[in-house]
């Protein structure tokens, strides 16, 4: 596969000894705006992401996405050797992922204190159940521990209804974006800081969920209440209209208005009474009412006419779109967020483009999720340094 690199980050250099979910999506949200990773695997099997979710002849599919942009390397980080060779990659890097428990770090010697010392200016994420810091900074943690302990699943579901988690490894995946956006604020005060002595991000599961959700420390704290489940409407709604409602076609709309005004815009629509709902207070007080009212007019027309008309009512509403929506979308299609990458299994395959989009500088996908240990070589032999004879003996004692 032609190799096209570019992007923000195209002199940044990342070494992840990490797995499955959060800290691989750390780096690879770099990867995609051109930082160059280096995932060090197990030589026994490699990653455990590479045989998840579903697979099309025996090829796994989520690993072409979630392996893309990255080299990979095999190394055996349990021994003396494996180790030595880690700490070279960490002397090459200005990143390091880590997202094993506190033990097995220092027994690996991959731990924060042996790894600054290495390298004084290196960057390190390291993603853990509960924190390096934590009583439990030991324990196993995965990332629906990190959604349950979090407060978004006791939120999320039905108000009469048990908790639900969200239909995606949620935790994981906004772990991973919070953790890229600590090592770039990092990256950001390295290059400005002469005497920078390096950093260390510390992430547990459960923390950057508890932060997206904003109010609901306050709230318990100001008022005394713990907020519950309340379906589509919310705990803490932004206005009275807020819910997923059926058209006639059985297709699911969601509506949002939240503004006084989109509120009237709907109550209009669905010939209510304006001046009943003028206030903020009347709207509140009404939310039921107009909830039933707009759910029997969507029932009463098909999924087109309620988008029509809801457009010309300027209220915000869309279909709910699953997979084979998103592929088939006009907007997706031109904001060009769907691409075609070729790769070496399956010939061409689509999946999402390098995110965010910019302007000058912008990010690319120049490589599916590759073979265990295809850039062994390019690794160890033309960035480090090691002589083909020492990777040969290496290799034949299963250290890499």
């Amino acid at each position: 596969m032609a190799e096209q690199r570019g992007g923000l980050l195209s002199d940044v250099k990342v070494v992840e000894f990490a797995q499955v979910v959060a800290g691989p999506l750390a780096g690879g949200l770099l990867a995609d705006q051109g930082a160059d990773v280096v995932h060090v695997e197990s030589p026994r099997g490699g990653d455990s992401a590479r045989v998840m979710g579903p697979a099309k002849d025996g090829i796994y599919l989520w690993w072409k996405v979630s392996g893309r942009n990255k080299r990979s390397v095999t190394l055996d980080l349990r021994t003396h050797e494996g180790q030595e060779v880690a700490h070279r990659l960490v002397g090459w890097a200005d990143v390091v992922i880590v997202s094993f428990r506190l033990k097995t770090l220092k027994e690996w010697k991959l731990d924060w204190d042996t790894l600054h010392a290495i390298n004084p200016r290196m960057i390190m994420l390291q993603v853990s159940g509960y924190g390096a810091t934590s009583s439990l900074a030991d324990a196993p943690g995965f990332g629906k521990m990190g959604e349950a302990r979090s407060g978004v699943v006791h939120l999320t579901g039905e108000a009469d209804g048990r908790p639900i988690h969200t239909g995606f490894s949620h935790a994981d995946s906004v772990t991973g974006l919070m953790g890229s956006f600590g090592i770039l604020a990092a990256l950001h005060r390295r290059d400005l800081d002469p005497g920078f002595s390096g950093e260390l991000v510390d992430i547990a599961l459960f923390e950057p969920l508890f932060r997206l959700i904003e109010w609901q420390v306050i709230v318990h704290d100001q008022l005394g209440t713990v907020p519950h489940r309340a379906g589509n409407r919310l705990a803490v709604s932004p206005a009275a209209v807020i819910n997923t409602y059926q058209s006639a076609s059985g297709e699911w709309i969601t509506v949002t208005s939240a503004t006084r005004r989109s509120v009237l815009n709907v109550v209009e629509m669905v010939g209510l009474p304006r001046d009943q709902f003028l206030l903020p207070e009347q709207q509140k007080a009404g939310a039921t009412l107009i909830d039933e009212r707009l759910r029997d007019w969507m029932a009463q027309r098909s999924t087109d006419e309620c988008l029509e008309a809801m457009a010309e009512a300027e209220v915000v509403a869309s279909r709910i779109f699953d997979a084979s929506d998103i592929a088939n979308d006009q907007v997706y299609a031109e904001r060009q967020d769907i691409i075609t990458v070729d790769d070496t299994e399956l010939g061409p395959v689509r999946m999402q483009a390098a995110l965010p989009h910019v302007s000058e500088h912008p990010g690319s996908v120049w490589r599916t999720g590759t073979s265990l240990g295809e850039d062994n070589d390019l690794v160890y032999g033309d960035w480090l340094g090691i002589d083909e004879k020492t990777r040969t003996s290496l290799a034949r004692r299963g250290v890499i």
